[in-house]
């Protein structure tokens, strides 16, 4: 008795495979998909965390990067000497009573200040003056790292 099925060898007696034997020709892109979609959510939600909206023309140096678990807060000042909070414009007196609304009066929380390479260092003093007279203590200042030359040039 022969047992025949799309994918299955016949089998015949005492479960001797017989010579004809049909190959399966379907390629299964389920899992491809599923990693695809994945991979798509996650790459929309990171996309806006990446950038802060204010463009900056960040100056370069050899410092290394800090490492922290927590989300910091970010003041910007544009070449025209404007101070962002996040994405959003203030002016200086505005950015203490904010910064205060949103830590929830936690003193300890991270706050980096972008300052353009355009922009005078005593407007970048005024914003980190003010901020560390809050009270806050953990301020530093974002700058971009130099791009790796090509090997074998320096």
């Amino acid at each position: 008795m022969a047992i025949m099925s799309n994918n299955r060898p016949a089998v015949r007696g005492r479960g001797r495979r017989s010579g004809s034997y049909i190959p399966m020709s379907e390629i299964n892109v389920t899992p491809l998909v599923d990693v695809m979609l994945v991979l798509l959510v996650v790459f929309m939600v990171t996309a806006p965390l990446l950038t802060v909206g204010v463009p900056v023309d960040l100056p370069k140096t050899d410092a290394s990067q800090m490492v922290g678990q927590d989300e910091p807060l970010v003041i910007s000042v544009n070449a025209k000497g404007e101070v962002f909070l996040q994405e959003t414009k203030i002016t200086l007196n505005q950015l203490v009573p904010r910064l205060d609304a949103i830590t929830n009066n936690k003193r300890d929380t991270r706050i980096f200040v972008r300052g353009d390479q355009m922009i005078e260092y005593g407007r970048v003093m005024e914003v980190m003056g003010a901020v560390n007279r809050a009270g806050f203590s953990r301020v530093a200042l974002i700058t971009q790292l130099p791009r790796e030359a090509p090997r074998g040039q320096k």
